[in-house]
């Protein structure tokens, strides 16, 4: 089991972790280091710590690009060391905040530099990571949504094609995700945190809160249309290999998925997390809708298949466009220049438009 678990992640994930900025070089030392899954976490931790110690020397030295790149390579592997990693809730904590912690010590030194931001949400704060581009001085901002096991931090790479286009990112951890995985539950009424996040970018006199755009990845590709349909203020949205309804498709996704939603459901069992993901549903949702919708899918998607993507667009009606893409897997990892710029650019139409 413990080998099959390895074999698992490698096979449905490299594409993802390679996607998302993990260097090629140390996925394959990695997946050479490890002989049990009770080992993930703790390799890509000691390769966190290795980056974490060249950002540390580049930084005192002085060398602040090469300190921001191995801030961000660290944040990545601390990551994907835990993303789906629950055999211990230790192991799986420190690398949750070694992650937050690293690429919040890079924010300076990206190419584009950013802030953390502490949003007002349910009588705590939810986490985000705001960046804005040089060149416009009042730019429109899209907020973009992790998945079930993804965080603000792996949504790195996604944020600088809209970035390099004039528009700001803020990048979140909502209920169930990221810093607020421990605490607080997945929620299917995604448009709270999100009206949360539009509320907090309203009070900012640095980015334009009337031209706000939603990116949604994977279980974020849920959640955006979702909050589309009952937040007014959005003005597009992106949904790349969302689910229509989750429970419809439950026993096909892999046992680590389902382990994963019962953690960050905070259910008892994989029966009781089936039970509570019906509420994961957009059936009679996107009638709703009132701004354009791009739904981005993979024909191979292993998780979430074509038609789920055809359902939300023949639901949503006119204001939705797919882009299916016949040699896509799930979210399109292995074909992103496919469509990362094109959905920034398409991002970019609508809401300049505004």
């Amino acid at each position: 089991m413990q080998e099959e678990r390895i074999r698992a992640v490698v096979e449905h994930w490299a594409p993802r972790m390679i996607a998302n900025g993990v260097d090629l070089n140390d996925f394959q030392r990695a997946t050479v280091r490890v002989a049990r899954w009770a080992d993930w976490c703790a390799t890509w931790s000691a390769i966190g710590g290795e980056h974490l110690e060249r950002a540390d020397a580049a930084e005192a030295a002085g060398d602040y690009v090469t300190a921001g790149e191995h801030f961000f390579h660290a944040a990545i592997s601390y990551h994907f060391g835990k993303f789906l990693f629950f055999e211990d809730g230790t192991q799986l904590r420190a690398a949750s905040e070694k992650t937050a912690r690293s690429y919040a010590r890079g924010l300076p030194y990206y190419d584009w530099p950013g802030e953390r931001v502490e949003i007002p949400y349910a009588g705590t704060v939810m986490p985000g990571i705001l960046r804005r581009p040089w060149h416009v001085p009042r730019p429109p901002v899209v907020v973009i949504i992790p998945g079930l096991d993804s965080v603000k931090e792996e949504m790195h790479s996604y944020g600088q094609d809209f970035l390099r286009r004039g528009m700001a990112v803020l990048a979140i951890d909502g209920p169930g995700q990221g810093e607020m995985e421990f605490e607080h539950r997945m929620r299917h009424d995604f448009e709270v945190p999100v009206a949360a996040a539009i509320d907090a970018l309203a009070k900012r006199a640095d980015v334009d809160a009337s031209r706000v755009g939603l990116l949604g990845v994977s279980l974020g590709g849920y959640y955006a249309p979702r909050a589309a349909a009952f937040e007014e203020r959005v003005s597009a949205t992106i949904a790349v290999s969302g689910c229509y309804a989750v429970a419809e498709y439950f026993d096909r996704v892999p046992v680590l998925t389902k382990e994963a939603f019962v953690h960050r459901l905070q259910a008892d069992s994989v029966e009781k997390a089936l039970e509570e993901v019906d509420a994961f549903d957009l059936t009679g949702v996107l009638q709703r809708l009132r701004s354009p919708l791009l739904v981005v899918h993979g024909s191979q998607d292993r998780l979430f298949p074509p038609q789920s993507a055809e359902r939300m667009v023949e639901e949503a009606g006119g204001l939705a466009t797919l882009w299916m893409f016949e040699d896509g897997n799930h979210v399109c990892n292995n074909i992103p220049y496919k469509y990362r710029p094109a959905q920034a650019d398409w991002m970019a139409r609508q809401l300049r438009r505004r």
